[in-house]
């Protein structure tokens, strides 16, 4: 597997930037020598430590110090964090070369290149992504894509590390808000769908901890053999609906319930709320 040169900044600590940088020292694309990251709270940082990185509170380390800046703050926070920024940087002809990857739902590259206009004169490279969390256990889902004055190369570094924490697809900017409804709230449904099925089991007489394997488990195949039959879900559902069987009883039941609609709609609106948040 190919590997980075770079030095790799988290500003920002928590849980999407671990999933991220764990996934990439995990996996062998960097080093833990390679990683710096900043938080508020250096105590915080612990499990960063314990991998191996560098840990600083003062986001002004990351930016001087590494070639490619993840930024992982909250979207409200993006303002005090590029304002502390501007007050410590003094600007080089190395900001140049610096690729800014940001993780902040609903925010736009305009936005993102406006709040950072301090860094690169010539023109900040900046990628927008949407990653999710998933991308701890090598199994993530992410879109991205980027301004005008990022290079092909830039892409491929940043696809290199992205699909290697799973699936990486760049996309139109606007089609972002949208797939972050799917693949960065999706986790969030799709585990409340493993609890309402091992709750099943459980008031079917079957061990809580049996129960949560054997829904996990059926979720991950499920999801697998639709990526890898290429076959559309519902030819897939009516293989396993036999005439008159459990399975069409259950079906039935999911339809009563409108699942389908409650799903479609919480897509919805994920997605307006992620677009609203990058407006505040």
């Amino acid at each position: 597997m190919a590997k980075l040169d770079e030095r790799i900044g988290f500003i920002g600590g928590g849980n999407m930037a671990f999933s991220i940088g764990s996934g990439l020292i995990r996996g062998g694309i960097v080093k833990a020598s390679q990683v710096m990251v900043s938080g508020p709270h250096i105590e915080n940082l612990s499990r960063w430590r314990e991998l191996g990185a560098t840990t600083t509170d003062d986001n002004n380390d990351v930016l001087e110090h590494t070639d490619i800046i993840f930024i992982c703050v909250k979207p409200h926070m993006l303002g005090p964090c590029a304002a502390q920024l501007k007050y410590k940087h003094v600007p080089s002809a190395k900001d140049a070369n610096k690729l800014f990857v940001s993780v902040l739902a609903g925010t736009t590259l305009q936005t993102l290149e406006e709040t950072f206009a301090f860094i690169g004169m010539s023109g900040l490279k900046m990628i927008r992504t949407m990653p999710n969390t998933s991308m701890q256990v090598g199994e993530g889902c992410t879109v991205y894509t980027g301004n005008a004055h990022v290079a092909h190369q830039d892409l491929e570094k940043v696809h290199l590390m992205l699909n290697s924490l799973g699936l990486a697809q760049q996309v139109p900017e606007p089609m972002i808000d949208a797939v972050t409804g799917v693949t960065g709230c999706g986790p969030a449904f799709v585990y409340t769908i493993i609890e309402s099925l091992a709750d099943g089991a459980v008031k079917q007489g079957v061990p809580r901890q049996m129960a949560l394997q054997f829904a996990a488990q059926t979720l991950l195949g499920a999801a697998k053999t639709v990526l890898l039959t290429g076959k559309h879900p519902a030819v897939l559902r009516d293989e396993v609906c036999s005439p008159g069987g459990s399975t069409i009883v259950g079906v039935h039941e999911l339809e009563k319930g409108n699942l389908r609609a409650t799903i479609i709609n919480a897509v919805e609106k994920s997605s307006l709320r992620s677009a609203e948040l990058g407006k505040k």
